[in-house]
């Protein structure tokens, strides 16, 4: 996808850049953004590198208890440990020649951390299980929601591999400040759920879409694309005016300036639904207090 925002631009130009680093590359930053978006930087750092035609191997480091972790990564010999009935090459092995992304790093354990600082001094590490070291070509990117410096600074993040993993550091923006991407965002977001769900793309039109790049979206990505999936169930191809959003998209009701659509006079039946649609915009979508509302 291709953003309007300069400043998202600008970090896929620094990402293309450094692409033939080797060094530790750290995405830092604003993250309650989907773990695909952030994969989408690390595979423009791979994508343009001299690895391109290598493997791209992206780990979830959260998502896997830390006993589990550095088998994942490492790989274990037959016997292991209960339940390793079989040899298995973890994930640095299968990335050789690549690139490993390792998302949400500052979730692993100080043994895990052990074996990442002597694979990044010397290349090489050993399967559980065994004492033969294993040599291998890849190139690490990490990503985390956490201040690494923090983590450092309470002993739970050792400082060695912190330096080890920031020799590159690109600080992904939240979307509020990126504001110029929310319609794109937006579009993308409903095309994708609405092929998903079987159903025709909802349009919004231009008073909703001023009122939508004006929020800060606190729940960044994540939200803006519930609030898509929200629109494409619920109003299944229709167009989705200012009128129908939530009242926390506008803490100035300004915003939701109704005298300039009285100019051109309305038929009775389309005023008493513009009442009725103003009145659920006042209270906040409750149906009850609305028509109450609207009866007095």
């Amino acid at each position: 996808m291709q953003y309007n925002d300069g400043y998202n631009n600008q970090i896929y130009a620094y990402a293309n850049s450094i692409h033939n680093i080797e060094g530790g590359t750290h995405l830092s930053g604003y993250r309650t953004a989907l773990t695909r978006v952030v994969n989408n930087y690390a595979q423009a750092i791979h994508q343009n590198s001299d690895r391109a035609r290598q493997p791209f191997i992206a780990t979830h480091c959260a998502a896997l208890p830390s006993n589990l972790l550095e088998s994942e990564l490492f790989g274990h010999e037959k016997g292991a440990f209960t339940g390793a009935v079989e040899r298995r090459i973890g994930r640095f092995e299968a990335s050789h020649e690549g690139t490993l992304f390792l998302d949400e790093i500052g979730e692993i354990d100080q043994s895990t951390q052990v074996k990442l600082l002597r694979f990044i001094e010397s290349r090489t590490f050993e399967r559980l299980g065994s004492i033969k070291p294993i040599t291998v070509n890849v190139r690490l990117v990490v990503a985390t929601n956490r201040k690494l410096k923090e983590l450092v600074k309470k002993g739970s993040f050792r400082e060695d591999l912190y330096y080890r993993l920031n020799v590159v550091s690109i600080t992904l923006p939240p979307l509020r400040n990126r504001r110029d991407d929310i319609s794109l965002l937006l579009q993308h977001s409903i095309q994708e759920f609405s092929e998903e769900n079987a159903v025709p793309p909802v349009n919004i039109d231009t008073s909703a879409i001023k009122i939508l790049e004006k929020y800060d979206w606190p729940g960044n990505i994540r939200e803006l694309r519930n609030f898509a999936e929200n629109v494409v169930v619920m109003k299944r191809g229709s167009n989705v005016t200012k009128y129908d959003l939530e009242q926390k998209f506008s803490n100035d009701m300004g915003d939701l300036d109704y005298n300039d659509e009285m100019i051109n006079p309305l038929s009775v039946e389309e005023n008493e639904k513009r009442l009725l649609r103003n009145a659920l915009v006042e209270v906040g979508g409750n149906r009850t207090k609305a028509c109450l509302l609207y009866t007095s």
